[in-house]
């Protein structure tokens, strides 16, 4: 299918696939960051450097919630393209 046949809904569902994986990804350095962090801290201090991973850490985690926010709104988008059921006609009895 190429890009000028898909459908908005297409579009919409490519997107949340790649938000899903940047925020999984997202998730893993925040996390891995974190232990880091936490192990290095003391050390990071000395050096004055616990400052900055401090801010970096931060903003990691921003744009994770940042991540979750926006694939949260494109899930209601993608639920509004979704096409309506037909109708399946009912028996008679």
């Amino acid at each position: 299918m190429s890009a000028d046949s898909k459908t908005p809904l297409d579009h919409v569902n490519s997107t949340l696939n790649q938000l899903k994986e940047m925020r999984h990804y997202a998730k893993n350095y925040v996390e891995q960051l974190t232990a880091q962090w936490l192990l290095f801290d003391g050390e990071l201090k000395k050096l004055k450097q616990a400052q900055r991973i401090e801010e970096l850490m931060t903003r990691q985690g921003e744009l994770y919630d940042a991540l979750d926010q926006e694939i949260a709104e494109l899930e209601e988008v993608a639920v509004s393209l979704q096409p309506a059921p037909e109708e399946t006609p009912t028996a008679l009895h």
